[in-house]
């Protein structure tokens, strides 16, 4: 498919945010009690709605035992000393001790009151840890940080600035989401089915319920990881938004009968996690179909900016996030659990003018670079000419205009139900295949004639 793009869109600078910092742990090790008292609430969404958006507050359990527990214990071995002496004085006193008895206890109490600190720093660690281990913060306007960088590919929180910011004017870039949400509707068009309960994970702008036909899915619930998003989605369809991390979704189980989901997975750090929690909330018997981004989106621009590093600054940063491919989302969905599970690929393929309309167009739909690993300073402009003149040079066809490559995967799959069609068990067969086929059937233990091959 080829789509050519207007020439006269301009590349709107925002104001950028101050990054959120990481936890320090070498901080959190004096003061356990008030770190795990700081954490007793968590925000479990934003509902946006006619009357606008408000923070859901539920209670997560965060060891509000436990922490009484602790604070207790170090209320008491505060004063080590001054406690052991207390007890000793409520003891009935026995006049045969005498002074060398005395002594002993004198000294057992101040041998005890010196391991005493250490004692405490040690439980206190101890706490710590074991609140790193079993806290989950989940806040929808904040996504976790608990889990280690290492265990992360990209940087959620820039994620959802990224989507912030493009909500505004998300309907002058949005030609991508819409040709995705078009084909997801087909696709639903041919399941001669109505679902009576739906959710649009990750709806960006509303391109599902836009192009969703009449009746096909009776309650439409849009929820997007930035508020600007789920707010812009409500304005325009009118269907019910809520704010949530695909991460950590707040639905209970067997809530939904048709889970879609429109080029928003591919920016999912945990996504065996996230599909296994998609399966858990369908019903049985329950659709998901959904899009991402595959490997080869963007090759052209990776190859340029590439080079274009490698010879100017004389290194190498990413700068077009990994994406899967379609053998590891179908092994994925069988990881998750789910039945029948079918993943095919297509090629969508925008024409330019020149290069500098790609980048305003990823940065216009929010899709800008979000990888941990990148480089934080700015590019430096000599690179940046280089690798689009490399882009002009090599990709360029006969009327000058340049390719952008987006390959879109598409998965099916259900969630597991007895009614559905099972394989039979080998040997259970009627027919044979060589009788299906016309052939002549030839054991495996038969030599081939050297004659005929």
């Amino acid at each position: 498919m080829q789509r050519h793009r207007r020439d006269d869109i301009r590349i709107r600078q925002k104001r950028r945010r101050r990054a959120a910092q990481p936890i320090d742990q070498h901080r959190c090790q004096i003061g356990p009690v008030g770190m795990l008292e700081g954490e007793n609430h968590r925000a479990a969404g934003v509902v946006v709605d006619k009357g606008g958006a408000g923070t859901i507050i539920g209670r997560t359990g965060a060891h509000a035992i436990g922490t009484q527990r602790i604070r207790a214990g170090v209320e008491r071995e505060r004063h080590p000393a001054g406690t052991a002496l207390r007890r000793a004085q409520k003891r009935p006193c026995i006049p045969a001790i005498g002074a060398q008895a005395a002594v002993a206890l004198h000294r057992r109490i101040a041998s005890r009151a010196q391991r005493w600190p250490q004692m405490i720093a040690d439980a206190a660690n101890r706490a710590f840890e074991h609140c790193l281990q079993t806290c989950h913060i989940a806040s929808m306007n904040a996504p976790s940080e608990i889990t280690p960088d290492h265990m992360n590919v990209f940087d959620r929180r820039l994620v959802q600035r990224h989507r912030t910011r493009a909500a505004a004017e998300l309907d002058a870039f949005d030609f991508l989401f819409m040709e995705g949400a078009e084909r997801l509707c087909d696709r639903l068009l041919d399941i001669n089915r109505e679902f009576s309960l739906g959710l649009d994970l990750g709806c960006h702008g509303g391109e599902i319920a836009r192009a969703l036909a009449p009746g096909r899915i009776e309650t439409l619930i849009q929820a997007d990881l930035s508020e600007a998003m789920a707010r812009r989605a409500r304005e325009n369809t009118g269907r019910p938004a809520i704010t949530l991390d695909e991460e950590s979704l707040p639905f209970g189980l067997r809530a939904f009968d048709v889970v879609v989901s429109n080029l928003s997975l591919h920016w999912v750090n945990d996504l065996p996690g996230a599909l296994s929690q998609i399966r858990m909330a369908l019903k049985p018997d329950g659709l998901f179909l959904a899009q991402v981004l595959g490997g080869t989106t963007l090759h052209e621009l990776r190859n340029v900016l590439a080079e274009a590093e490698i010879e100017i600054d004389g290194g190498l940063s990413p700068r077009v996030s990994p994406f899967a491919d379609v053998r590891d989302l179908g092994a994925l969905l069988q990881r998750a659990g789910f039945a029948l599970p079918v993943v095919d690929s297509d090629i969508v393929t925008v024409s330019y003018g020149e290069p500098l309309k790609l980048l305003a167009d990823l940065r216009g739909m929010g899709e800008s670079n979000a990888v941990l690993e990148r480089r934080r300073t700015p590019m430096k402009r000599q690179t940046l000419m280089s690798a689009l003149a490399k882009y002009l040079d090599r990709h360029a066809d006969t009327d000058g205009r340049i390719p952008a490559t987006f390959e879109i995967i598409t998965m099916t799959a259900w969630a597991p139900a007895p009614t559905q069609q099972q394989p039979l068990r080998p040997g259970a067969a009627s027919g044979r295949l060589a009788d299906a086929l016309g052939a002549d059937e030839v054991s495996l233990g038969e030599k081939a004639d050297p004659e005929n091959g």
